[in-house]
């Protein structure tokens, strides 16, 4: 089986390289495709079995793949521009590990990770510069998208350049640090380790011997305790001449005061000022995996007025001895990975200490990796917000609400509970029907997996639902008796007719039309998506439940069971991992098609992480299911929302050149405040807040009727004191060959204190997190007195569905905007997906700086085509995104002035019958606010109350 894999990716890989050839002459079909596979297998592995149409649909997912590019914030003080074409001219590691990767992947993918990898090496320091330097930054990728790959590339580069000495900080766990030796080992190291430190076999990029001369040293191993331990510290040494070192290390007190202290006793050849040891013979790069989790500090350093900073201070224990390990050395280079980089921005890069020298706030560069169009993120989930709540999101999510009874207080899984808790459902030892279900849904993605070729794959799902190990245990238990229940059933054939009726039920009911809306809306014609018919399911169900039977594991601390995902590499590893805080953060479950997910939180950072389910899912992205709360389900799609737009941020400071110190005062001022952990943001306490270049709406509103009149009456203030419309009834703007049309009243150059007299009396609700009148008017406020947001351009918007109505006794509005109540929201207000219609946000542009908006837009998707908004489809941009329309207003374009003094409010009366209130009753009143791109720094404070924090969005268990 082991050599039948390899031919088939053998003729994947020879084939993948006829295609490239006839994709510079043309374009790749599907029928070509179909036909290189067949000749490649037919004159490579005559007589051999190889299943021609699954190499042919591996391949049609390679060449329709889409890369999008990377942006970058970079500050290049104290450094010199070095990586040229010379130098990377014979590296050799490099050109290994690239090979190994486009035998496996699209060779625009493995073109992706080399741009991307020069990117993050060139701004770092070439290690061949004597005098000392000490370049620190930050990549930031998405949640299971292969950061883990792009390291593994960066770190072949740096040793062919020169770097000797490279760590890994590898997670807090064994089965991590394991986990991440075992990919070094096959792309870097090229050959497995052992506790003897001995080549076991050459694997990976060295697989035959190959390049033996050049094999790196490594001082740590694959096993679960093959971590730098005391034996390895005492016989270790190392001389300049040699190949480079690779130490691949968790994130422990133990280990890294062992590694300190090697350092500074075996590796240092001279002292710093203080009489230090210190590191001047060798480079060090240090790669630091998930660096928000564990390396920040969250002590308080304390930081004057006049900036100078308590150098005695004593930072936690992990940060402390990364930055003493930096310190150690002369030339050095830091770099971060993660998807959720709040933490780290809220770095204050003034921190220092005598001991530990600067904090790891990433002063050099921040690096935006896109994640290419095959990837399964959060926006590809859970949607994006519209106007009738969201779209774009795939029906793969299923509503579980029987964790707890009535009181919410009791039941198999209550929200609160303690590790002494025994998960009963309704008094009894079995798990609740929505885990079932989920159970059951496992089980026959397996066998759809089996009977689409996939069977040598791993497959696996998740149940994360506590945090206590002992509960963990006891939920493992109850899985596995029902898993071992169902094979009972259907290899003895007892209830057996009754469970097939339950699975065929499930499999109507969901799977097919699920599979069938996936591949509409996945726009797939290939087939990739059909389903067997159900009797060929029945058919292989007894083969599934029988690797299932021994593969229900508890991954935590304590438990003895490993996920061997390497070791089953040839037959497909199928398990159920049952986990709390191991399973939430950096560890890869290959093959995730089933999750149950019912643990909460609301902090940005800990939802992101534990979205196990992100990744990539070639040839069964149709079989993914995910089972979860419905509270849980709206908080992802509000930090769905807020990660494209800080990513949308990053890319427009990066055209304007901004540096990370920018970016940090950008997150901090995002109006979404439950990003990171309160005590990750001791310098955030009050948060300096811009919204240059945002788009802010209100999306919860108050149903008091006192509450309603009071923002009607505000609004009705301003139109007074606004005067006569510019525009009436029904307005026209030309946008290139098409005109788009307007109903409502438009107002132009309105004095900004109006809009400030308007946001200084509206009453926001609460929930409307993202939007506060009051931050509103003191930020128009401080931008006036610095000549900008002076001039206004207000329209009030109808030509809904909703009643006619008037306003000032004289603005006739046809027909009021309606905008349904949010599903997914439970709260005792009124609140909607979308109040904006994305067009909206040009209403003040004409048609150059429309066209010059639709045009960098245009670029933009040309870029990253995976990125696909409500604004602009990922095919052809028909309309500006908002982004750009704020870009060209503030800062112009080519040919085009920027006007940084012009902000736009959209006024929206609501159609009361949308909130369900009388409809005699008043409209409600919902603004938009556009505020132009700006390179002015200018914020106005927000306090953040910490009470709200630990009552709000703490982790509740």
């Amino acid at each position: 089986m082991e050599e039948q894999n390899k031919v088939f990716q053998r003729v994947v890989s020879v084939t993948q390289t006829f295609l490239v050839e006839a994709l510079e002459k043309g374009s790749v079909t599907p029928a070509l495709i179909a036909e290189k596979v067949d000749f490649v297998a037919t004159h490579m592995a005559p007589g051999e079995n190889i299943d021609r149409k699954e190499a042919v649909a591996e391949l049609i997912r390679r060449f329709s793949l889409w890369i999008g590019g990377a942006s970058t914030l970079s500050d290049k003080t104290g450094h010199k521009d070095w990586l040229n074409a010379a130098r990377r001219r014979d590296w050799r590691y490099w050109q290994r590990y690239r090979d190994f990767l486009e035998s496996k992947m699209s060779v625009k993918a493995v073109d992706a990770l080399d741009e991307a990898t020069n990117k993050i090496l060139e701004l770092l320091e070439d290690p061949l510069r004597e005098e000392g330097w000490d370049r620190r930054g930050l990549v930031v990728g998405h949640v299971q998208s292969g950061k883990t790959g792009n390291y593994t590339g960066l770190i072949c580069k740096a040793a062919d350049a020169g770097y000797k000495i490279i760590i890994v900080l590898a997670g807090l766990h064994n089965n991590l640090r394991s986990q991440t030796q075992i990919r070094l080992e096959e792309g870097f190291l090229g050959y497995e380790t052992s506790a003897k430190n001995d080549v076991v076999r050459y694997i990976g990029v060295g697989e035959n011997g190959r390049d033996a001369e050049i094999r790196p040293n490594c001082a740590t191993n694959r096993s679960d305790n093959g971590d730098f331990n005391t034996k390895v510290a005492k016989h270790l040494a190392i001389s300049p001449e040699q190949r480079p070192w690779l130490f691949v290390v968790k994130k422990n007190k133990t280990v890294l005061d062992r590694l300190l202290k090697w350092i500074r006793n075996h590796v240092a050849d001279s002292k710093d000022a203080e009489g230090r040891p210190l590191v001047s013979g060798f480079p060090l790069l240090l790669i630091d995996d998930e660096a928000d989790h564990a390396s920040v500090d969250t002590g308080d350093q304390v930081i004057g007025k006049d900036g100078a900073v308590d150098d005695e201070y004593q930072p936690k224990a992990i940060n402390s001895r990364i930055r003493k390990i930096l310190h150690s050395f002369s030339r050095k280079a830091y770099v971060g990975y993660t998807a959720t980089p709040f933490a780290n921005i809220f770095i204050d890069r003034r921190k220092a200490t005598k001991e530990e020298g600067p904090d790891l706030f990433p002063q050099s560069f921040i690096i935006n990796i896109s994640a290419p169009s095959n990837y399964v993120g959060p926006a590809r989930v859970f949607g994006l917000r519209a106007t009738e709540g969201r779209a774009g999101g795939l029906p793969l999510t299923r509503e579980v609400d029987d964790q707890a009874d009535e009181t919410g207080e009791g039941g198999w899984m209550p929200p609160r509970h303690d590790k002494n808790h025994v998960p009963l459902y309704k008094g009894l030892d079995e798990v609740p029907p929505s885990l079932r279900e989920a159970v059951s849904s496992f089980v026959l993605v397996c066998a759809v997996r089996l009977l689409r070729g996939q069977g040598r794959r791993h497959c696996s799902m998740l149940i994360h639902v506590t945090r206590y190990t002992a509960v963990q245990e006891e939920v493992r238990r109850q899985v596995e008796e029902l898993v071992k229940n169902y094979r009972q059933r259907v290899e003895r054939g007892f209830e057996k007719n009754k469970l097939m009726v339950e699975w065929q039920r499930l499999w109507e009911s969901d799977f097919v039309p699920t599979s069938a809306a996936v591949a509409t809306a996945m726009e797939e014609a290939s087939g990739e998506f059909d389903l067997p018919r159900w009797e060929e399911v029945e058919a292989v169900l007894a083969d599934v439940l029988g690797d299932l039977a021994s593969s229900v594991r508890a991954i935590n601390g304590s438990a003895g069971d490993v996920l061997d995902y390497a070791e089953r590499e040839e037959t497909g590893l199928k398990v159920i991992a049952v986990g709390g805080d191991k399973l939430a953060r950096g560890l890869t479950l290959e093959g995730l098609c089933v999750s149950y997910f019912v643990r909460t939180t609301k902090m940005y950072d800990t939802l992101m992480q534990m979205g196990r389910w992100f990744g990539y899912r070639p040839g069964y992205l149709d079989l993914c299911r995910l089972y979860t709360s419905s509270d849980l389900v709206e908080w992802f799609g509000h930090i769905t929302d807020a990660a494209e737009e800080l990513r949308q941020e990053f890319d427009t400071m990066a055209k304007v050149h901004a540096t990370p110190e920018n970016y940090g005062m950008k997150v901090q001022s995002h109006p979404v405040l439950m990003v990171t952990s309160p005590i990750k943001m001791r310098s955030a306490k009050s948060l300096q807040v811009s919204f240059c270049g945002s788009v802010l709406e209100t999306v919860a509103f108050h149903r008091d009727s006192s509450v309603i009149k009071r923002n009607l009456a505000v609004m009705e203030r301003l139109l007074d004191a606004a005067g006569t419309p510019a525009e009436n009834g029904e307005f026209v703007r030309q946008r290139g060959e098409a005109c788009q049309e307007w109903k409502g009243f438009l107002w132009d150059n309105i004095p900004a204190e109006h809009v400030i007299e308007f946001f200084s009396g509206y009453l926001t609700h609460p929930a409307a997190r993202k939007v506060n009148s009051a931050v509103l008017a003191d930020f128009v406020k401080v931008m006036a007195a610095k000549g900008e947001l002076t001039s206004w351009t207000i329209a009030l918007i109808g030509g809904g569905e909703g009643a006619s109505s008037i306003f000032c006794g004289k603005h006739a509005l046809g027909n009021m905007i309606t905008r349904n109540q949010n599903p997914a929201s439970k709260g005792e207000h009124y609140s909607i997906g979308r109040l904006l219609s994305p067009r909206d946000e040009s209403i003040d542009l004409d048609e150059d700086a429309w066209m010059a908006a639709l045009s960098l837009t245009v670029e933009d998707r040309m870029k990253d085509p995976a990125r696909g908004t409500e604004e602009t489809s990922k095919d052809s941009p028909k309309a500006p995104s908002g982004v750009f329309v704020r870009q060209v207003r503030g800062l112009g374009a080519k040919g085009i002035p920027g006007h940084p003094e012009r902000g736009l409010l959209l006024l929206y009366p609501i159609d009361p019958k949308s909130a369900g209130l009388p409809d005699d009753g008043l409209p409600i009143t919902a603004f938009g606010v556009s505020f132009p791109a700006s390179y002015s720094a200018t914020t106005v404070k927000y306090e953040v109350d910490h009470l709200l924090w630990e009552t709000e969005y703490a982790p509740v268990y």
